[in-house]
């Protein structure tokens, strides 16, 4: 399995689908960008079901108690705790 990271423009990928879908397919990654920004990113499922496990099970870890969480965001957001 290859683990290359390719970088693509918009144009570059609407044009050539079938070469970034091998990549991915492969285990790659590419980067797609419009006018020089990223804007996301093409990844293979296991890599997306990994990244989503991995990110739910570190907030179920973090938020056992969630109003305290919800309270400590919100006074982040808005500097008050209503």
């Amino acid at each position: 399995m290859s683990e290359a990271i390719a970088t693509a423009t918009s144009t570059e990928m609407q044009n050539n689908f079938g070469r970034y879908l091998h990549i991915v397919m492969n285990g790659g990654e590419v980067i797609v960008t419009k006018n020089g920004k990223e804007v996301g990113r093409f990844i293979p499922r296991e890599a997306a079901v990994s990244y989503l496990t991995d990110s739910l099970t570190g907030i179920l870890k973090e938020s056992a108690d969630l109003d305290r969480v919800k309270a400590e965001r919100l006074k982040a957001k808005y500097e008050c705790a209503d």
